[in-house]
């Protein structure tokens, strides 16, 4: 399990990625920045991680966050503990992720109610088609979508 070619994000998806000018063209939010981590191999690492990326955007006073990952299997594990912990702060909290045919995560927290899908491949695998299951135009905005949702029942 790993991250194979069709979930492999090209340099020229970075430079148009769609998350990015989804969220940065939205006028009702203020971006305030972007968090890039590595999948670390230690669990206590992966912990860790997940913590400092919490404490960030809690220093940060987000009003929300979307967080995306770019593999899946043991980078799940990951995921998964950085969406608990900025749920945890109270930070309503939306994900990208290849998900496909596997349907269900390695482990899973009450605050990965809002996961959006970004498998493209109609068999919902992992493919042989360089970039071929990234997040797209759609994929983005649906989690803009779904967080302003979850920013809007905080609100309440």
């Amino acid at each position: 399990m790993g991250i194979g070619p069709s979930t492999k994000e090209t340099t020229l998806h970075h430079f148009r990625d769609p998350l990015l000018n989804i969220v940065s063209g939205d006028e009702d939010l203020d971006l305030l920045g972007i968090i890039f981590v590595g999948t670390p191999q230690d669990n206590n690492d992966k912990h860790f991680m997940g913590q400092r990326t919490a404490a960030m955007a809690e220093m940060m006073r987000a009003d929300g966050v979307i967080i995306s990952v770019d593999g899946w299997g043991n980078s799940h594990v990951d995921y998964a503990n950085t969406i608990a912990e900025i749920g945890q702060r109270g930070i309503p909290v939306v994900g990208l992720s290849f998900i496909g045919k596997q349907a269900k995560f390695v482990v899973k927290n009450k605050y990965m109610d809002t996961i959006v899908d970004f498998n493209k491949s109609i068999e919902g695998i992992e493919t042989e088609v360089v970039g071929e299951n990234n997040v797209i135009e759609l994929d983005a905005k649906k989690a803009l979508a779904l967080l302003k949702l979850k920013m809007k029942k905080e609100d309440k």
